[in-house]
């Protein structure tokens, strides 16, 4: 399954949403990355592991499921996690990217790749339909955690503690 969705961060013609920078944006989708459980009431536990500049491993544990990613990031651009095929879990991947259309304008693209082949999709479509709505829900979640902390200043530079 491929799938991708778009949220609108800032909208020009709406004055009743907080207008959010780039960089605001860019923060809480780092934080969502480092600290999942902000965003993921469900997670037990999150370990980070092989940090480099350009990114992280982390090990992540929801109940006696554990699942391992890697995060790379492109600053200021782009976030990716990159799932690799374990035990009853087959590879698979989420980029979230900022994307600027106009100076006013600021979105925040989600693309998924669950791995499988055209044939496995068709199989399991219905399966699919749901997990694409429970992937926007939470990307809709992500997007009002992230307003949240900025509304309380925790986006600014510096205050990310």
């Amino acid at each position: 399954m491929k799938f991708e969705h778009l949220i609108e961060i800032n909208d020009p013609l709406n004055p009743l949403i907080d207008t959010l920078s780039v960089e605001q944006v860019w923060r809480g989708l780092v934080l969502r990355a480092e600290s999942p459980k902000l965003f993921v009431p469900h997670l037990d536990e999150c370990q980070i592991s092989e940090r480099s500049d350009s990114g992280f491993s982390r090990r992540l544990r929801y109940g006696e499921l554990v699942i391992e990613d890697k995060v790379v990031l492109l600053p200021q651009l782009q976030v990716r996690y990159a799932v690799a095929a374990q035990k009853d879990i087959s590879a698979s991947s989420l980029v979230m990217t900022i994307e600027m259309p106009d100076e006013h304008s600021l979105w925040v693209r989600f693309q998924y790749d669950d791995g499988h082949d055209a044939a496995t999709d068709a199989a399991n479509a219905m399966y699919d339909d749901f997990r694409r709505s429970a992937y926007q829900e939470s990307d809709i979640d992500t997007i009002r955690v992230l307003r949240e902390l900025a509304a309380e200043g925790r986006l600014d530079a510096g205050l990310l503690n």
